[in-house]
């Protein structure tokens, strides 16, 4: 048997071993998560190592700049160009990619740095990647820890084997911001198995990035093949099948805080680490247990897998990190959690953290609160610390007063409070003038320019939330001021096309007025951000039945609400489309603004309606496999929509404390809570003929509402649905 061989086996048993030591401690979740689902089509994730809240997302890139590879990866590629410690979680937009790694064989004197790799070879499940280069039969094995990312290379052929270790490169829109992307880097060689430093690079946000990797294996040689030096060559000799493992740590703050974050692996071994990353993840996905099929499963837990991916705690393991402002703090609890695409997650992924994991919700408010401090507004879509004002509205809030009204603990409420209100009141975020807002009731497409109808329905919805925070706080003036507001969104329905419609500063409406365009703002301006006035018609979570009586009362919005899913599937304008995916008539599942609007026809007494649409969302825009989401899975909003879905019930109003019922995708799950509590959700019953719902039972009790309180879920109990072959109204 030659020596690489012996080494493969020998690798193999020991993997087996740690393996079945995880298993033994109880059920292994991990097993049911594809983390390649998503990373085709316009899904966005990537395969690579992390895990619950990493900061460091070590994965492999096979493409870049193009908009396909937000993440860095695409299933379809045959070539990797190598293995990067930052990732993002399907986004639309690039970043990060920091730190990349690529192991090659032979001479060092090459043009290009890629390798094709066996497809058969690639295997990834939570904290752990593997693939085979075939251009030198190089195996990488990829794990991580919260700061660290540990790489194993085994070089089969031997001889003069090499490690590009590229400070320059990262995921851009283009060729020509690769260039300018760094602006400033300082690397050391150390010695010959150290090596740090730190690039201050430019892209979505200005960040710096602080390294401090370690070998486990003296290299011979090492040179820059820039003017630049930031593209370093380690070389080493190798024996065929020998092995070679780096432990790469990550900071915002310092050197010496990426070198202190190395406690967090010490001398453990590769596989020790693996172990530990499986663990970890076991601990989460075990917070909801289901029966279902495998498939079932898989979509499910990968749905899990993809909600805690982030957002990313940033801090070093002593809690300093590097805020907005660009200076060092500390914190008390040693968590600073950025990753923060608000826009989207507010909708269902902090909800769903207040119910599976509350204490880290709170610590994520604690966050937004020590970024108010620093720059005295809240944030809107935090990347590595730094704001990039993506997307519309002020999102903070409305995560900041679910958790409050909830009773999560772990932040100041005062403070907490103040900053929601100084966040609406004085011009800090670009895209909102308060001035202007309060002044006409609403922001004027002439005066505005860019998204002025979706901008003020999303403004609405967040002086609701302020509302509800002041009202509990017993601020009487501050409630009357921000419920006035909250009605702002009645100024921009134009009851002539039952739409909400662009309006001038003059009061009349925006013409010519086309209902089904899609505009964005990144690209030809419009009055919608990624959507038509079909889409933002429904955005009004905090009023619905308001929203119900400008229709023209309950027949009319249902009627409304069957054309939407009924009209032709068709997507046009003059800005980008790509986001507007999985559409059924005119919603689209795959762009978040229309994800609570499948659930609106409880409000209207037909909620066989919604038990209908559910199960073929969950079914046709969820699948396992590479393309099988609809959309971006946003930082885990997709992800989030389908675990609740899926579960029977979702928060058309993210802060209600209320969660609208629909049917379960299984015929039973367990929620586990955090204090020992758990809560179980059954469909009796339940087949493809029998699909809706006759009669739901809480904790053996007939419940005759269609809506279930966020207190029912926390105390523990269960929720039983008996299912039949016949709609029946349930109110």
């Amino acid at each position: 048997m030659k020596p690489f061989k012996i080494v493969i086996l020998a690798a193999w048993c020991m993997s087996l071993f740690f393996e079945d030591q995880a298993v033994a401690q109880g059920i292994d979740y991990t097993k049911y998560v594809n983390t390649f689902i998503g990373s085709g089509a316009t899904g966005h994730t990537f395969p690579g190592a992390v895990v619950p809240y990493g900061l460091v997302q070590l994965s492999p890139e096979t493409g870049n700049f193009d908009w396909s590879y937000c993440s860095g990866y695409r299933n379809t590629d045959s070539v990797i160009h190598g293995f990067a410690h930052t990732h993002l979680n399907g986004t639309g937009m690039p970043d990060l990619g920091d730190v990349l790694f690529f192991p090659f064989s032979g001479s060092r004197n090459r043009k290009e740095f890629k390798s094709r790799f066996s497809k058969s070879s690639e295997r990834a499940s939570p904290g752990y990647y593997t693939v085979i280069l075939t251009d030198g039969n190089i195996k990488t094995e990829l794990t991580a820890t919260q700061r660290v990312g540990v790489h194993r290379y085994t070089f089969a052929q031997g001889g003069q084997s090499h490690l590009l270790i590229d400070f320059q490169s990262g995921l851009v829109s283009n060729k020509d911001a690769l260039a300018d992307r760094v602006l400033a880097s300082e690397i050391t060689v150390v010695n010959k198995t150290t090596i740090s430093g730190f690039i201050r690079t430019k892209n979505w946000v200005d960040k710096k990035t602080y390294f401090y990797i370690r070998f486990d294996k003296p290299f011979i040689g090492s040179s820059f093949i820039d003017p630049q030096k930031r593209r370093l060559i380690v070389d080493f000799t190798m024996k065929a099948g020998e092995q070679v493992g780096a432990k790469v740590a990550i900071s915002t703050v310092s050197v010496a805080g990426a070198e202190k974050n190395l406690a967090e692996v010490g001398i453990k071994g590769f596989d020790a680490v693996k172990l530990t990353a499986k663990n970890n993840w076991n601990q989460y996905l075990s917070k909801v247990a289901i029966e279902g099929t495998q498939e079932q499963k898989e979509n499910f837990y990968t749905c899990m897998y993809h909600l805690f991916s982030q957002p990313a705690n940033i801090a070093d393991v002593d809690g300093q990190y590097r805020g907005v402002d660009d200076r060092v703090k500390t914190s008390a609890n040693k968590a600073y959690y950025s990753t923060l695409s608000l826009w989207d997650t507010y909708r269902a992924s902090h909800p769903l953290y207040t119910i599976l994991d509350p204490a880290k919700d709170a610590d994520i408010v604690a966050s937004m609160v020590q970024h108010f401090d620093a720059v005295g507004t809240l944030p809107v879509w935090t990347l590595w610390g730094k704001e990039n004002f993506c997307m519309i509205g002020n999102h903070s809030v409305p995560v900041i007063v679910d958790a409050y009204l909830k009773g999560l603990k772990g932040f100041d409420a005062e403070k907490a409070y103040a900053a929601v209100k100084t966040t609406l009141t004085h011009n800090g975020n670009p895209k909102y003038d308060w001035t202007i807002y309060d002044k006409y009731g609403y922001l004027p497409a002439d005066l505005v320019k860019v998204e002025s109808v979706s901008r003020t329905l999303e403004g609405a919805y967040d002086d609701w939330c302020a509302a509800q925070m002041a009202k509990a706080l017993g601020k009487t003036a501050d409630y009357d001021f921000f419920m006035k507001r909250s009605n702002y969104y009645v100024n921009v329905f134009d009851p002539s096309t039952g739409l909400m419609r662009g309006r001038k500063a003059d009061g009349s409406w925006v013409s010519p007025f086309d209902k089904l365009k899609i505009s964005h703002a990144d690209s030809k301006g419009g009055d919608y951000t990624e959507g038509n006035a079909w889409q933002y018609v429904w955005q009004v979570q905090h009023d619905i039945p308001g929203l119900i009586k400008l229709m023209g009362g309950k027949e009319k919005f249902a009627a409304k609400l069957d054309s939407l899913f009924s009209m032709d599937s068709k997507v046009y304008g003059d800005g980008l489309t790509l986001d507007v995916t999985g559409l059924i008539g005119q919603y689209a599942h795959g762009n978040e603004v229309s994800h609570h609007v499948a659930y609106l026809y409880n409000y209207v007494d037909q909620p066989w309606k919604t038990q209908k649409l559910i199960p073929r969302i969950l079914r046709d825009q969820y699948q396992n496999n590479p393309e099988g989401l609809s959309g971006n899975d946003d930082c885990g909003q997709m992800s989030a929509w389908y675990i609740l879905s899926a579960l029977g019930f979702y928060p058309v109003n993210p802060v209600g404390g209320e969660y609208v019922l629909n049917v379960p995708f299984y015929e039973k799950a367990v929620i586990n809570l955090a204090d020992g509590k758990r809560f179980v959700v059954e469909a009796k019953n339940r087949s493809e003929r029998n699909s809706y719902v006759q009669k739901i039972e809480l904790n053996g009790v007939v419940h005759s509402s269609g809506f279930l309180s966020h207190r029912d879920i926390m105390n523990g109990g269960s929720l039983v649905f008996s299912m039949g072959p016949e709609p029946k109204n349930n109110k």
